[in-house]
């Protein structure tokens, strides 16, 4: 629960100073980005976060390293995730400031399971079709499971629209066998 706290709280926080500054948009971008990163680079992430080396040094890194890539607003709320040892829950509060912008922004965030991955294309007209089915502006993040063998599933609002290959089939040896 303390972790929801945190990131809530956080997330807030770096949304009212992006909100300030007029770069919601930018800082959102920027974010995925630098989660990209981190994962990519779990040894900068963990270098950024361990208490071990002090906060002033991790705070020249990430100087170092971020300076001319992402928007000062970022910058500066790395450097108080370091002073205040946060930087563990980068992720959580990402995902909190993520689901703020969409919440201004009128935007309900889901998922999408698919066995392959899916072009814009084919995204934008998912998307624009589940926005049509619940009445609201949809935006999905992909992920990838093969065992769905085709379709897709996508998980909304608590809810979920299964159209996947494997539900299809597993229905109709239901109906087979009985």
């Amino acid at each position: 629960m303390e972790d929801l706290t945190v990131n809530s709280v956080y997330g807030l926080g770096l949304y009212e100073a992006a909100a300030d500054a007029g770069v919601t948009e930018t800082v959102c971008e920027s974010i995925s980005e630098l989660e990209r990163v981190f994962k990519e680079h779990p040894d900068l992430f963990d270098l950024l976060r361990v208490p071990t080396i002090a906060a002033e040094k991790r705070k020249r890194i990430a100087d170092e390293v971020f300076a001319d890539t992402i928007p000062a607003e970022l910058l500066n709320f790395i450097r108080v995730l370091i002073d205040k040892r946060r930087m563990g829950s980068f992720f959580g509060i990402a995902r909190s400031f993520e689901k703020l912008v969409d919440e201004r922004n009128g935007v309900t965030s889901g998922r999408i399971v698919t066995a392959a991955g899916l072009s814009g294309e084919q995204m934008s007209r998912l998307e624009s079709e589940t926005g049509r089915l619940l009445h609201k502006n949809v935006k999905l993040k992909e992920e990838t499971d093969r065992s769905i063998l085709g379709g897709c599933r996508i998980y909304i609002d608590g809810k979920l629209i299964d159209a996947s290959l494997k539900t299809k089939l597993d229905k109709l040896k239901e109906e087979l066998l009985l």
